[in-house]
């Protein structure tokens, strides 16, 4: 999990520029394209989330689901570190693709929430 923090902390200045890298050819461009695009899963699952969670507690089975959620996060995360022990240079990009991959499933999933 520290490599996540040390790679998100290298990617983070960058971010500032706010400028996509899904148009460039070097293995830099396409790891922050991967990043770009599980940013954008990413705030979809918080949006369905933010939507499916009341809706849940209503219903009477938020707790379910936060459990649900919890156990998919600790899936998620021990799935994608893996892709970062290789340390090549397309590391990142495998590990973001991974999981930009495991969000959209799990968006697929909060969607059947509703």
């Amino acid at each position: 999990m520290k490599a996540v923090a040390a790679l998100t902390a290298m990617l983070l200045p960058s971010a500032a520029f706010a400028q996509s890298h899904c148009e460039g050819h070097t293995q830099l461009d396409l790891n922050f394209c991967a990043k770009e695009k599980w940013e954008v899963a990413d705030q979809e699952l918080n949006r369905l989330w933010s939507e499916v969670k009341p809706a849940s507690d209503t219903r009477g089975d938020g707790q379910t689901l936060l459990t649900e959620q919890r156990a998919w996060l600790k899936r998620r995360d021990a799935t994608c570190d893996l892709e970062l022990e290789s340390d090549g240079s397309a590391a990142p990009m495998f590990y973001w693709a991974c999981m930009e991959e495991q969000t959209l499933q799990r968006n697929q999933a909060l969607e059947a929430w509703r």
